[in-house]
């Protein structure tokens, strides 16, 4: 039987180093790190996940500010607005809260924060630098992910067999290339994908993130695979449940992620960590 890794303990302990830190600039009286975080029209998801982290800031003592937009926001407007923060010297970094309305273009408004603000790791220049294997802000959930394998002693990964379900900018693409930085030999599946059972029950770790729930049975794995769940989803009775079929698949695995309190978690605890690595940055540019 595999061995639960819950992601929300792991959290709570990169929190508690943090809070350290925050601790000690405000005894010194120095200033704190300051996340900004700008969410635009009302989408339900997106304010749970605003509120997250706008938690997560208070319980270590880091500054931060929530910029609430109405749907109907205009594009250049926000552009602009982005370009204040970009240039204020008080805050280390900015997260434009996604999806965004059907009227604003992703691209353009994530190409406008400043990289060195990016502490959501979607900018195409820290993209660029994480597939060349340069130090860089990363995406937050793959970062989570590679956090947990380090955590349980699986971040020796020569040699392993490592598939991803799923190929979304987000967590798909990146954490195949942090896999493939640590040597790991890596597949990427997604809905095109042939036999993808056959291909799955190889892995030695496997990370789902499709976003279906339960898609991931018993026989999709391979005895002893460490399993990382990373989809959140509602099953026909509206209970939250990830990808995997957990009970069925924890008889199997080695290490599973459960859902809730996997990754989700240590997605908000890596932003955290993002914010205090610009800020050290910052400070040190000054």
């Amino acid at each position: 039987m595999a061995e639960v890794v819950y992601g929300s303990e792991i959290a709570a302990s990169i929190k508690n180093d943090l809070k350290q830190q925050m601790d000690c600039l405000r005894n010194a009286g120095k200033r704190l790190p300051r996340l900004v975080v700008i969410l635009i029209g009302a989408n339900p998801a997106s304010l749970s996940y605003v509120r997250g982290k706008e938690k997560a800031c208070q319980m270590i003592g880091m500054e931060n500010e929530l910029i609430h937009l109405p749907e109907d926001t205009k594009e250049q407007e926000l552009l602009a607005l982005i370009e204040t923060y970009n240039k204020n010297t008080d805050v280390d970094g900015i997260l434009v809260q996604l999806p965004l309305p059907e009227h604003m273009d992703e691209h353009k408004i994530l190409l406008a924060i400043d990289p060195g603000k990016d502490v959501d790791g979607f900018h195409p220049y820290n993209i660029g630098r994480m597939m060349m294997g340069e130090a860089t802000f990363l995406p937050c959930t793959p970062m989570g992910i590679m956090e947990v394998l380090k955590r349980i002693g699986y971040d020796d990964l020569s040699g392993k067999q490592a598939v991803v379900i799923g190929r979304s900018n987000i967590v798909g693409k990146p954490i195949a290339q942090l896999l493939l930085k640590a040597n790991a030999t890596v597949t990427v599946t997604h809905s095109k994908t042939k036999d993808i059972e056959k291909i799955t029950s190889q892995a030695d770790v496997l990370i789902a993130a499709v976003g279906k729930p339960r898609l991931i049975r018993s026989d999709w794995v391979k005895a002893g695979a460490v399993v990382i769940d990373v989809g959140v989803n509602r099953d026909e009775n509206n209970h939250l449940c990830g990808d995997v079929d957990f009970e069925a698949v924890k008889e199997k695995a080695s290490f599973i992620t459960p859902v809730p309190k996997g990754i989700g978690p240590m997605t908000i605890a890596m932003l955290l960590q993002n914010t205090w690595n610009a800020y050290q940055i910052h400070e040190r540019e000054v």
